[in-house]
């Protein structure tokens, strides 16, 4: 299984892109948008079959909500996957924007 130091973060100052690296084209990743400086909205989150069942997606959802708790930002789960994230995880309310 990945550690949250396994997920890697490559952002702009309107997006970014938190992934793990896998084998050849086949990272997983989960994308955002920045909507202003203390907003973020997850729009995609993708696993490719060689991820699947590791749990690789929810470290993607783990990471975001580590660092959006460090830098103060709250997120809005646009993404069906990390909306059922949110949903079975409610110690991570404290990040959403309500």
């Amino acid at each position: 299984m990945t550690s949250n130091n396994d997920v890697l973060l490559k952002e702009t100052a309107t997006k970014g892109r938190y992934y793990v690296r896998g084998d050849g084209n086949s990272d997983a990743e989960l994308t955002f948008s920045k909507a202003g400086s203390g907003l973020i909205i997850i729009d995609h989150t993708e696993v490719p079959d060689a991820f699947r069942g590791k749990g690789v997606g929810a470290r993607l959802i783990q990471r975001v909500v580590e660092d959006a708790r460090e830098r103060g930002v709250k997120i809005i789960p646009l993404c069906p996957f990390a909306n059922s994230q949110f949903h079975r995880h409610p110690q991570w309310a404290d990040v959403l924007k309500r």
